[in-house]
């Protein structure tokens, strides 16, 4: 007989760091899913929480190697990106590891405030401010800035951005400036929409900046799309990104921060293979040799790492309902939930996530699709969809089966409208916190009930 468990071993490096199977269950991160499962039911989203802390500090330790090894003479920093999930629990985690903070909207201000009258923050801690800013984002920064956040940061995104500072900020403060970036080839326009161009960088800065004594450029900041890779475009950019630098340097000596963005990525399936040693040396490496070839002072080194901070703490756990056999050799199983509302970059973007069985791992299995809940053609989840084709356990009368979809912390409830209105009405489920005791014993609480009808049927006025 062909096991699920057998399939696994033989296509992948298994088990793994964070995947085990003791008694025919999948343990995620040390935890029995099964024993979740039966306290909490399915679907069910869970935040296993010491992952935010792991990667933080793997991120922090990296960076610090790199540096470390080529002498180099800048600090690094580290930044969470609050767009990839703004929870409390996420920020409260996160924060235990002295870190900083990267906005992009007007309503983090608020998020920023009440972190630091719950103490999590202080009025030293760097807020780096990014995006397109209306009016009300602008009042709000400024506030910041007059009530004495010391190290709240704008990063200027287009010309006259600066303008409302200069008027309104009543104490000295810092500016960084975004480079609009050149995007990949393939991408469906040349250069980012967001930033200041290239040739207008030095032109801003001498023009609202320079001999101003309330203002001075602490920051140059840069981020491409598709991450932090190994790729001939990642270092065309990064080079050119470095040059603007030492450039912008020879005229604006206070100068001294460079943040490269985010994009680290995170495990999307069990054949995950990447260098992050690798990575931070030669970036480090890069903009020590710049720096030098120009006579430049090295700069600090920011990072905004969302998805690599939160993408790995997340998981959606599903029962299967029933299966259907639409063909001669199309099964589908059908999942207690929904793919477009509650995992939305595997419906919008293909996003491959790490899908798994949780229990009946000493079964057969054969091929199958997955289809979610709504009444919508494209809720699936298939070979098409995933890296490979999917397999499961053997559905029997009887016999419960529960799969998972691992690393899926970044950016899915936001997308999915929590707490809002989803496609047919499906309901948010219930999401469950996973915590380690100062004795590294498991414990669990229920953040959230699964979403209730009532609450759809006010916010849709009725």
């Amino acid at each position: 007989m062909n096991k699920y468990k057998d399939l696994i071993q033989q296509t992948f490096d298994f088990p793994t760091k964070e995947f085990k199977v003791e008694d025919n269950k999948l343990f995620f991160n040390g935890v029995n899913l099964m024993d979740i499962i039966e306290e909490y039911g399915t679907p069910l989203k869970l935040t296993y929480l010491p992952k935010i802390s792991e990667n933080i500090q793997n991120a922090k330790t990296i960076f610090n190697n790199a540096i470390k090894a080529h002498d180099y003479q800048g600090t690094y920093t580290y930044c969470y990106c609050t767009k990839s999930s703004h929870f409390s629990f996420v920020m409260d985690e996160a924060l235990k590891n002295d870190i900083h903070i990267e906005t992009s909207s007007s309503f983090d201000i608020p998020i920023i405030r009440n972190l630091f009258e719950r103490g999590k923050i202080t009025k030293e801690t760097f807020i780096v401010c990014n995006g397109f800013k209306r009016q009300l984002y602008r009042e709000l920064i400024t506030g910041l800035l007059n009530d004495g956040f010391v190290n709240c940061i704008p990063v200027l995104d287009n010309l006259t951005e600066i303008d409302y500072y200069l008027e309104h900020v009543k104490v000295p403060f810092k500016v960084g400036i975004r480079i609009a970036s050149d995007e990949e080839p393939k991408f469906g326009f040349y250069t980012s929409r967001l930033g200041v161009r290239y040739a207008d960088i030095i032109k801003l800065y001498e023009e609202k900046i320079k001999g101003n004594p309330n203002v001075s450029l602490k920051m140059l900041h840069f981020f491409i799309n598709s991450g932090i890779k190994d790729t001939a475009y990642y270092w065309s950019e990064l080079t050119r990104f470095i040059q603007k630098y030492v450039d912008l340097r020879k005229v604006a000596p206070e100068l001294d921060t460079m943040d490269i963005g985010g994009g680290f990525p995170i495990k999307t399936n069990v054949f995950f293979d990447y260098d992050y040693q690798y990575m931070a040396d030669q970036i480090v490496k890069n903009i020590k040799w710049m720096c030098a070839k120009n006579n430049t002072v090295e700069p600090n080194i920011f990072t905004e790492f969302g998805s690599y901070t939160v993408g790995e703490s997340g998981a959606v756990l599903y029962s299967i309902l029933d299966e259907k056999l639409q063909n001669d050799k199309e099964l589908w199983y059908m999942i207690d939930g929904s793919f477009i509302t509650q995992l939305p970059d595997s419906w919008g973007l293909d996003q491959k996530y790490i899908m798994l069985a949780v229990n009946n791992w000493d079964e057969e299995y054969h091929n199958i699709s997955l289809g979610g809940l709504t009444c919508d053609s494209m809720d699936y989840y298939n070979s098409e969809a995933h890296q490979f084709n999917i397999y499961l356990p053997k559905i029997e009368q009887g016999r419960k089966q529960y799969i998972g979809f691992f690393h899926t912390g970044a950016y899915q409830e936001s997308l999915g409208g929590y707490g809002g209105i989803q496609h047919c009405l499906i309901p948010a489920p219930k999401h469950v916190l996973i915590q380690r005791d100062e004795n590294g014993n498991i414990t669990h609480e229920l953040f959230a009930e699964e979403q209730t009808s009532d609450s759809m049927l006010k916010t849709l006025g009725y």
